[in-house]
């Protein structure tokens, strides 16, 4: 009883956390990669084409915005190895951000940017926020962007 009671409170914390369900539409078609939106696991890649991913921009903190506010995320990053480095699916951690990949295929020594944004408008205080990218990338396909933002709540 007392583990399912804990289980049953850990479900209600993670529902709290993130209460938007209402951009679902927008953040659930973005992570879908224009390149090959079936490949979602390793066991479906050839490693023969993996390569290597250098991120320039892994982990944000965008200080203070005011409740309302939308927050424009970028990721910048490299590919530095010798094939075409591809991005498989971009998911953000909850509904109150969206975030989209690349459209194209990043060449070798090539720059490349993953955009998303942040809806503020209810969320006053610190927000942690994540999103989670698949490439085909050596060392593991599962990358974790973070970024950090202040709202700072409107008083009624």
């Amino acid at each position: 009883m007392r583990t399912y009671l804990l289980s049953f409170a850990l479900i209600a914390i993670s529902a709290a956390a993130c209460q938007n369900s209402g951009d679902k539409s927008a953040s659930a078609n973005a992570g879908q990669s224009p390149v090959d939106p079936h490949i979602q696991s390793a066991q479906n890649v050839d490693s023969s084409t993996f390569t290597k991913i250098e991120w320039l921009d892994n982990d944000r903190d965008f200080g203070k915005v005011n409740e309302g506010q939308k927050v424009e995320v970028t990721f910048r990053f490299k590919n530095t190895g010798d094939n075409p480095l591809i991005i498989y699916s971009v998911s953000p951690g909850c509904g109150c951000t969206a975030a989209e990949p690349p459209k194209e295929p990043i060449l070798p020594g090539k720059e490349g940017l993953i955009k998303g944004s942040f809806d503020s408008n209810g969320r006053p205080g610190t927000n942690n926020k994540s999103i989670f990218v698949k490439a085909n990338t050596l060392g593991g396909m599962d990358h974790t962007l973070r970024f950090k933002v202040e709202v700072q709540g409107t008083k009624q």
